[in-house]
């Protein structure tokens, strides 16, 4: 995070250049060392519907129907969920084809309200808000999977410990190795989750078929267990959110979407609506054969439905959960090591984060940081107060990237919006949220008041990793050193450029501060003027430009 010239300059030394001069001939688009846009509308989909669907329908049902209350009011807290949701992505299809930048929240943050806004959002979500979200999904595969060995007792506290590890490694691994075999990984278990929860519904539909629908008939579906209180509804709201929470994950990734503003939106507008099907029918699922005291007794409500309903083959329900948390681990590590490279691109974060290996293209030390922070979150063993923590803090993040939707628009009136919804869209989710997050602030003071100090203690690491400029030399030599190993270590180098690909539509792009201050390879363009392609540069020699009809070869350096 040294913000100093001398450290962008002097990071990327002679070591890129011999990976650039062995690279070969790498002309084109096709060629360019940057993340490759490999993510057509069906990824997409499965990007987001597999982010969604993780532990959380399976979780979060005993939390909904606790705070609740009652069956009825539970069913209406999951479908109103879903709508919230629609109306937040849809700001985030806005954002996302208005700011085509990889990094979501962050992105559209930093460039509506600044820097240190940004840096606070970005802060909380490496330090807590991923690594402790992969930690409990990575927990809850290791618990399933194991359970089948351990059916009368829970599984050894080092053996579900080691299990989650191993699978995070696997997962990084193959994310390191390929952006497709990632993205395959995530189109498999995608449809492998949809078809659990298929199954979970087509027996409860047969149930329903059958009479067994008593907790559902209205007379009984609304007597509430207890008196219900505003406090305990915004609390439903909070537990049906986390089930929801990883609609906006594919704006961390915008720019490996084929098309953005085409696939973007229409991934957004097919997978939310899927979802919240999906998950109501699921929780009518599980009433037309459970009781409320018998979902509310069981700590695994999916396994408890097909050992209820399944008999010999009760197996598939654990084994379904699995593979789809094993599918949320993979969406988790492969979006939010786009926001440590997003980070690391701004400045605000150590540029080595910022490079991708030279062949596969894939962004291999954000991937590392990103598994090395949920190991370390394993480690520290009670991860259920972080669960709190993170849920305030990602709610947070969500109204404050949308009224930034509000501020561009008064901002910057006459830009370029190839989507723009209607005012009551943004304005009807800030009510929302404002309500929920006070009430929120209202029931746990406690853990909301922990969460804002996590986010806050940002600020002095803003200041002094950030805008602190004149940093001693031992520290800018220090850093130089550090991502010089890195560079060797893990054969990275930064990605070429094109800002017509990332800058807001009319928005006048200039020359990549990467170009002149990074060693590096990078494209760069001007409004109503051609591309042109920056060779790799030495410390102390000049830019060598090289027109459109030049650019064959300029991988090759041209710094003698």
């Amino acid at each position: 995070m040294d913000g100093t010239e001398t450290n962008r300059r002097n990071c990327a030394k002679t070591e890129q250049q011999k990976m650039l001069d062995s690279g070969g001939n790498q002309s084109g688009s096709k060629d360019r060392v940057t993340l490759k846009k490999e993510i057509g509308l069906l990824s997409a989909c499965a990007i987001i519907i597999g982010n969604i669907i993780g532990s959380g329908i399976f979780i979060s049902p005993k939390g909904v129907l606790d705070h609740a209350g009652s069956v009825g009011f539970s069913l209406i807290v999951w479908v109103l969920g879903g709508g919230i949701c629609a109306l937040g992505s849809l700001c985030y299809a806005e954002l996302g084809v208005t700011i085509p930048k990889s990094g979501g929240d962050y992105s559209y943050v930093t460039e509506i309200f600044g820097g240190l806004v940004g840096f606070l959002l970005l802060w909380s979500a490496v330090l807590i808000m991923y690594p402790t979200t992969l930690a409990v999904i990575a927990l809850t595969f290791s618990n399933y999977v194991l359970q089948p060995a351990f059916p009368n007792c829970l599984p050894p506290y080092i053996a579900t410990r080691l299990l989650s590890t191993t699978c995070v490694l696997f997962l990084t691994w193959v994310n390191c190795s390929s952006v497709r075999w990632g993205t395959r990984i995530q189109d498999i278990f995608t449809v492998g989750k949809l078809l659990a929860l298929v199954l979970i519904i087509v027996v409860g539909m047969i149930q329903i078929a059958k009479g067994h629908y008593d907790a559902l008939e209205p007379q009984t579906a609304f007597e509430f267990i207890k008196d219900p209180s505003v406090g305990q509804i915004a609390l439903a709201f909070l537990q049906a959110s986390f089930a929801y929470s990883g609609w906006n994950f594919l704006n961390y990734v915008t720019e490996e979407v084929v098309e953005p503003r085409k696939n973007l939106p229409r991934a957004i507008y097919i997978s939310i609506p899927l979802v919240t099907l999906v998950y109501t029918l699921t929780n009518i699922a599980y009433f037309s054969s459970m009781s409320p005291q018998e979902l509310l007794d069981s700590n695994a409500v999916a396994v408890t439905f097909g050992e209820k309903l399944l008999g010999m083959f009760s197996w598939v329900m654990p084994i379904s959960v699995a593979l789809s948390t094993f599918g949320g681990i993979n969406g988790y590590l492969f979006t939010s090591s786009r926001l440590c490279f997003s980070g690391a691109r701004e400045g605000h974060l150590p540029y080595l984060l910022a490079m991708i290996h030279l062949k596969s293209c894939t962004p291999i030390p954000a991937l590392l940081v990103c598994c090395t922070a949920t190991i370390v979150i394993l480690c520290i063993g009670d991860t259920h107060n972080l669960i709190n923590y993170v849920s305030f803090i990602n709610y947070l993040s969500y109204g404050v990237t949308i009224a930034g939707l509000l501020y561009y628009r008064w901002k910057k009136p006459k830009m370029v919006r190839p989507i723009k919804v209607n005012l009551l869209v943004p304005c009807s989710y800030l009510v929302f949220w404002a309500v929920l997050l006070g009430f929120s602030l209202y029931s746990e003071p406690v853990v909301c008041g922990m969460g804002l100090v996590i986010m806050l203690t940002g600020v002095p690491i803003y200041f002094i990793g950030v805008q602190w400029k004149n940093k001693p030399h031992w520290i800018s030599s220090a850093v130089e050193k550090v991502t010089y190993l890195g560079q060797k270590l893990c054969y990275v180098v930064f990605p070429q450029v094109d800002p017509s690909e990332i800058e807001p539509l009319t928005e006048k792009s200039e020359l990549h501060p990467f170009a002149a201050l990074m060693n590096t390879p990078v494209l760069v363009s001007f409004r109503g003027s051609s591309s042109v392609s920056l060779s790799y540069v030495r410390r102390t020699s000049s830019v060598h430009a090289l027109t459109a009809p030049q650019r064959q070869g300029t991988l090759k350096s041209t710094a003698q």
